[in-house]
């Protein structure tokens, strides 16, 4: 379902929370860039060596365990590809997109999530297309990062509204949900890779942080919208014109 509104957002861009944010986060990607490195080698010859044994083994009992073994070792390697993506995320491929494509493209691959929860998704869009330069993949995965913590947030019917809007020189998407809401203190560190926010009905991985890490490829921002309530408004801002500032560490 598709609305349109007129909204501006004024909120500063850079207060001092969110530049202390920032470098904490750029240190943890230093960090995170040598510790996957050093865990995913290990992970992908566990996984190898359980493969090459499934071959041969007809024991029940031994082929359980060693598919075990092997989704396990699946599993964080996937984790460390979150890792990396954080740690090293791609060069925007930029071009011309309309926020309004970018953000439809999102809901609809997550209405079927939000159907079976029983959850109303809605894409309220500004009054006239708001065209920028970026790259239109990564903002979708932004996108949907911030409406599948919305939902895991909600867990069961509620609503949430994925709103447009520009301001000036930046494009916005705020994803707003009517679930339990952030915890005061949770919202210095929801960005933060592995943050549990459960205590708050958020979820656990890597959703934010890649939202976070897209909008700093960009030259833009995420932040927690603490003037909205009740429950949780997470804004994008992506600037029209590319001011790309992937750093080379």
């Amino acid at each position: 379902m598709t609305s349109h509104k007129t909204e501006s957002t004024s909120t500063d861009r850079s207060p001092p929370s969110r530049q202390l944010r920032d470098e904490k986060l750029k240190s943890l990607k230093r960090l995170a860039y040598g510790a996957s490195h050093e865990i995913n080698n290990p992970l992908a010859n566990v996984a190898s060596r359980a493969q090459a044994l499934l071959v041969g083994e007809t024991d029940p009992d031994r082929r359980h365990e060693l598919a075990t073994i092997y989704a396990q070792a699946m599993r964080g390697h996937e984790m460390i590809a979150d890792l990396m993506l954080f740690a090293r995320p791609p060069q925007p491929q930029l071009g011309e997109c309309t926020l309004s494509e970018i953000a439809s493209e999102a809901v609809e691959q997550m209405f079927p999530l939000a159907k079976m929860q029983e959850t109303e998704l809605n894409l309220i869009a500004a009054e006239q297309d708001i065209r920028l330069t970026a790259d239109a993949n990564l903002l979708t995965l932004a996108t949907c990062a911030l409406v599948r913590n919305a939902l895991e947030a909600i867990k069961s019917g509620g609503k949430i509204e994925v709103t447009l809007a520009t301001d000036h020189d930046v494009a916005t998407i705020a994803v707003q949900d009517d679930g339990p809401g952030i915890l005061d203190e949770h919202t210095a560190i929801v960005f933060d890779p592995f943050h549990s926010g459960r205590e708050a009905g958020r979820g656990l991985g890597f959703g934010l942080t890649k939202c976070w890490t897209i909008a700093q490829a960009h030259g833009g921002d995420t932040y927690v919208d603490t003037a909205y309530g009740p429950g949780a408004r997470i804004v994008l801002e992506i600037p029209l014109s590319p001011k790309t500032k992937l750093e080379s560490e």
